[in-house]
């Protein structure tokens, strides 16, 4: 088992900043790759990036390139989601996810609670 607690989340301006955090703790943290996705009020869940199990590859939705980074400490079991530029359309509760090959929309083996981010136009 592998337990994911986010952290970070609340109420920006648009066009402000902020940072998730999300904590691992069980299984080797390294041996997962990790993700974030998000779901806002009536929409399916998006996905929003991944990160592979050293850091060295990641990926992003069209809708945060350049806008969002993901990234990843291992010594610390945590990974992390930098979002500068943040929109309106950025409001949703974001989850952190793990999974032993990748993480996709519809492929994770572990989820968190979810964090709330509200960006205030």
């Amino acid at each position: 088992q592998v337990q994911l607690v986010e952290s970070g989340g609340g109420l920006v301006q648009a066009g402000g900043s902020l940072r998730l955090s999300c904590a691992a703790s069980g299984r080797t943290f390294s041996n997962y790759a990790m993700g974030w996705l998000r779901q806002a009020p009536g929409k399916e869940r998006e996905f929003v990036a991944r990160i592979n199990w050293s850091g060295g590859s990641t990926y992003y939705a069209d809708s945060v390139k350049g806008r969002f980074t993901i990234s990843r400490d291992n010594a610390k079991n945590t990974v992390y989601l930098q979002m500068n530029s943040v929109k309106p359309e950025d409001t949703a509760v974001y989850y952190c996810a793990a999974d032993r090959v990748r993480v996709t929309t519809t492929r994770a083996e572990y989820w968190g609670q979810g964090t709330q981010v509200t960006v205030s136009s």
